[in-house]
């Protein structure tokens, strides 16, 4: 488990962390969300002993990071891809971090056929794409078998077979009762994978919950129509307090009213439909709509 309590970060007159508390627990994805500026990064730096915190604490399984016997074996990280020397290949790069962390050669092996780079393991890695990069730095990141992970924009680079490929590989190590923590900009992926949120912004919490109350709660119920009587229904709707969004000539969607209101008034108005539902959100709406007031950069459209 990653424990951050009362975790603050603050350089000269700019606070990167502001008194995070949050628990990221086995067993489970958790999400790392938030605005660029808002100290994922520095948070992810600051459970991993890279940097030291201003005041509060941020452990792993009860211990600080620098406390940990073997850190590889307990914990594995992938903060930035082109940590490795330009010059090693990824097999030299491997077997020296094994050495000096007591892993068994095999599993240097093992890894790099985990993540794919078997063909190019004696390649230097100056010479990887970025999404061989990625591929490298999961590599690095499981090299010890450790029970917990913390991957920065693990999708980077990734073409979509990748990106399938980092989905399943996240399910299963969750699967495996593993802690697993992933900061993402893809909303899509983030919502199709994360059974658990973190979000902050300006270095603050704003929701540590489930990914699907995350969602819900951020969004107003909506009503997805289908009718031939598009332009009569919306009109009934509208009378009645509505709110209609015409996504095409024949579906509507609507706010303000429930699914069964919107049937009844149907009814009572002989409007036949062809669909009735409730819609659901998208994690990407509901961390526009939450995160709003927390954007530390933001362009204006003209």
């Amino acid at each position: 488990m990653i424990e951050a309590t009362g975790l603050s970060k603050v350089y000269g007159t700019r606070t990167a962390v502001d008194d995070l508390s949050f628990r990221v627990r086995p067993g489970l994805i958790t999400g790392f969300l938030g605005p660029n500026g808002a100290g994922k990064s520095t948070t992810m730096r600051l459970v991993l002993g890279l940097d030291r915190p201003t005041s509060g604490t941020a452990t792993v399984n009860g211990r600080r990071y620098h406390e940990l016997d073997h850190p590889l074996r307990e914990v594995g990280a992938l903060l930035d891809v082109r940590s490795a020397h330009p010059g090693r290949s990824a097999r030299s790069h491997l077997r020296i971090l094994a050495a000096s962390n007591g892993i068994p050669f095999r599993r240097v092996d093992e890894v790099l056929g985990r993540t794919g780079l078997e063909d190019v393991a004696d390649k230097r890695v100056k010479t990887f794409s970025l999404g061989m990069s990625q591929r490298f730095g999961l590599a690095t990141a499981l090299l010890g078998d450790p029970h917990t992970l913390l991957l920065d924009e693990p999708l980077n680079g990734l073409d979509v077979t990748g990106i399938h490929w980092v989905r399943n590989l996240l399910r299963t190590l969750a699967d495996e009762g593993r802690t697993v923590l992933v900061s993402s900009h893809l909303m899509v992926e983030v919502e199709g994978t994360a059974d658990r949120l973190v979000v902050i912004g300006r270095g603050r919490l704003i929701a540590d919950t489930e990914t699907r109350r995350f969602i819900d709660g951020a969004q107003e119920n909506r009503v997805r129509v289908e009718t031939p009587h598009a332009d009569a229904l919306t009109t009934v709707l509208e009378m009645a307090g509505g709110n209609v969004e015409r996504r095409s000539p024949d579906v509507l969607v609507v706010t303000r009213l429930k699914r069964s209101e919107v049937g009844e008034l149907a009814a009572q108005n002989a409007l036949s439909l062809h669909g009735l539902g409730d819609e659901s959100g998208s994690l990407e709406e509901a961390f526009m709509k939450i995160t709003g007031a927390s954007v530390e950069y933001d362009g204006k459209a003209y």
